[in-house]
């Protein structure tokens, strides 16, 4: 944005100065015309957004139907949790042929599965 008058500059006027609109855009000129043509009597109605609302087993499918392509790009999961790293990472020491993905998999599918096992059930038949 430039400055309105000449050797005015934002510099050192703070964060305000930078991001204050020095000139209303055409929305807001679009907007007072409509106010201004309304408070003249006129009958301009705005436009309502009609939402139609889905059954929740529709909007359960979108929301599967989107997880399961996520997963599909990219099934990986990142977690912190600094002891259960401690605990893998030496079995990954101690015994031969050890895989820590392998096994923190079978770990958190268990957990996942036990705790959630209606949400589980929507993606039993799914082929990742």
């Amino acid at each position: 944005m430039t400055p309105s008058k000449k050797g005015e500059s934002a510099l050192g006027k703070g964060l305000d100065a930078l991001i204050r609109k020095e000139k209303p855009d055409e929305e807001d000129k679009d907007k007072s015309r409509v106010k201004s043509k309304a408070s003249e009597g006129s009958t301009i109605k705005p436009k309502k957004d009609k939402k139609v609302q889905k059954a929740p087993e529709d909007q359960n499918k979108i929301i599967i139907d989107g997880v399961v392509l996520e997963v599909r790009k990219n099934p990986r999961i990142s977690l912190w949790s600094a002891k259960s790293a401690a605990v893998l990472r030496f079995l990954k020491n101690t015994k031969p042929a050890f895989s820590i993905s392998k096994e923190a998999s079978v770990l958190i599918e268990e957990a996942v599965q036990q705790k959630y096992p209606e949400i589980w059930e929507m993606f039993e038949d799914e082929d990742f």
